[in-house]
């Protein structure tokens, strides 16, 4: 079995090409381009013309927005199975965001016309299409109360136990996935100074330990409680 084939790709079980039919989907295989993204490269920017999707096969990415005072803000990392840049290419505008790779990535590159065109004829990928959308849409609302409701510090607890249950731990015990501190401060929505201060204070405390970069939960109770507010 061809494991690169979308027809046989695991990956797509996580997302809307699962809808797609064998036709639709040999269509796609045959018109993808298999991309090796390294840390820090980016896969788009803010502001492109986006020709295709990005559906990732391995790796983590970061989707940002860039603010008025030149500030990236992340608003989401993006794991395998995930496809990105879907909303720009179905809504013909340029892209919202932009992703850089956090970990080494495999992904494909699947041509707009491969998603449009079975847009168009096939009723179940589009309805798949949409419950992406409406999830992200819920994701986005959430990011928004927990930005105008919640402390620094417990966004920052929050972001840690985010990558623990999403990414793991490595066999020393850190977060498997390494974010530097100003992408930590740039998912919290702070300054990195602030994050720099309140990492220390959460080390002082008991509550991770450090190596470098690397981060590690050592009282995850109580960490909890502070992202929860108590």
């Amino acid at each position: 079995m061809d494991n690169s084939r979308c027809e046989n790709c695991i990956v797509r079980q996580f997302n809307s090409l699962r809808a797609m039919n064998k036709e639709e989907l040999k269509k796609v295989s045959d018109s993808k381009i298999r991309k090796s993204v390294k840390k820090g490269e980016p896969l788009f920017e803010e502001g492109e013309k986006l020709n295709g999707v990005y559906c990732v096969r391995s790796g983590v990415s970061k989707l940002s927005k860039l603010s008025p005072n030149g500030k990236d803000q992340i608003v989401k990392l993006a794991t395998k199975g995930e496809v990105m840049g879907q909303r720009s290419v179905i809504a013909e505008e340029h892209s919202n965001l932009s992703a850089v790779a956090v970990s080494d990535m495999d992904v494909c590159f699947i041509p707009k016309e491969s998603i449009t065109t079975t847009l168009q004829k096939n009723p179940n990928f589009t309805l798949e299409v949409l419950r992406h959308m409406a999830h992200e849409l819920k994701e986005a609302d959430d990011v928004i109360v927990n930005m105008s409701q919640k402390t620094v510090k417990q966004r920052i607890a929050e972001a840690f136990l985010y990558l623990k249950n999403n990414f793991g731990e490595d066999n020393d015990g850190f977060l498997a996935l390494t974010l530097s501190r100003e992408d930590i401060a740039n998912v919290v929505g702070t300054a990195t100074e602030s994050a720099i201060r309140i990492i220390s204070e959460f080390k002082k405390k008991g509550l991770i330990h450090t190596s470098g970069k690397k981060v590690g939960i050592k009282d995850e109770r109580k960490l909890r409680d502070l992202a929860e507010g108590f």
